[in-house]
């Protein structure tokens, strides 16, 4: 768990820790402890708060580990199969600010 900084809020620090390396939701959750889809919450806003300004949200897509496809429709949830060989295999998205 990460040690909370005064006066920050959990989006706060969270898009503090994209700046540092790419994680993935689930890594959010765990080192924040909050749900998964809290932490799908504030990427989310962290996205839209980056909108006017010079850094972007880049999102490493889903991958499968069986076959390799990418190319999934929802970039930031983690898909239960791939639709191309439909292995359960799936890698998370993660998230990086830059």
């Amino acid at each position: 768990m990460r040690e909370a900084n005064t006066g920050e809020t959990t989006r706060q620090r969270v898009a503090d820790r994209l700046r540092e390396e790419a994680l993935s939701a689930a890594a959010i959750a765990r080192e924040f402890e909050i749900d998964a889809n809290a932490a799908i919450s504030h990427v989310e806003h962290i996205a839209h708060s980056l909108e006017h300004t010079e850094e972007e949200l880049l999102v490493a897509p889903p991958t499968c580990g069986d076959c390799g496809f990418d190319d999934f429709d929802d970039l930031l949830n983690r898909p239960g199969r791939c639709p191309e060989c439909k292995s359960e295999d799936v890698e998370e998205p993660a998230f990086r600010i830059e």
